[in-house]
């Protein structure tokens, strides 16, 4: 089955499923399909910022309720998760508001604010601004260069389908963003301890 044909029968379904589990290259992916007119642009958006946002909530549910069971424990001797817990220490609400961006962080921070003091309507408030802001950008960055990573496929893959060449191009985008964050990360963990906010 093409991604067209997924795309067609499984439309907004599959970027909310797809940006709750993957994140980014689906988020870009979202755009792009937008720019092509197979999904609506801030439908994509909109469903992208509600995968993320229903993830991260059961994520944090989870560190919540269990975590005191051995699988959240392990997870807790991780050296992401002691990262993701410093960070939020000093910056609480600038760390909920930013840990999807963060590189190495996406997955295991929702865990770590749950195993926290933070209050669940604080963080169901922040999760929902960020996620919003999160699926705006990477929707809207797919969305913008659309044009161009649709070019550059036609340009240098004229004999294959164009959509899974724009899907690469996107993925590509998506890891060069990731490499891009990582970079940024390491250089704040290496910056003195600012105030806590």
């Amino acid at each position: 089955m093409s991604i067209e044909s997924l795309v067609a029968q499984y439309g907004l379904v599959a970027l909310f499923i797809g940006a709750g589990l993957e994140g980014e290259t689906v988020v870009l992916t979202g755009g792009v399909l937008a720019h092509r007119e197979l999904v609506p642009l801030w439908g994509a958006a909109l469903v992208a910022a509600g995968g993320s946002f229903t993830s991260d909530q059961i994520f944090f549910a989870l560190g919540r309720r269990y975590r005191d069971h051995p699988r959240v424990r392990r997870v807790m001797g991780k050296p992401a998760f002691a990262r993701a817990l410093r960070a939020l220490e000093r910056h609480p609400v600038g760390f909920i508001l930013a840990f999807r961006f963060l590189y190495g962080l996406r997955t295991v921070s929702p865990v770590a604010i749950g195993t926290s003091q933070v209050p669940a309507a604080r963080f169901v408030l922040l999760n929902a601004v960020a996620a919003l802001l999160w699926a705006v950008i990477f929707t809207g960055l797919g969305y913008g260069f659309g044009e161009g990573i649709e070019e550059l496929a036609g340009r240098f893959r004229p004999h294959l389908p164009t959509l899974p060449v724009v899907l690469a191009l996107a993925g590509g985008i998506a890891l060069v963003i990731a490499v891009a964050r990582l970079l940024w990360v390491r250089q704040v963990a290496r910056a003195p301890e600012g105030d806590a906010d």
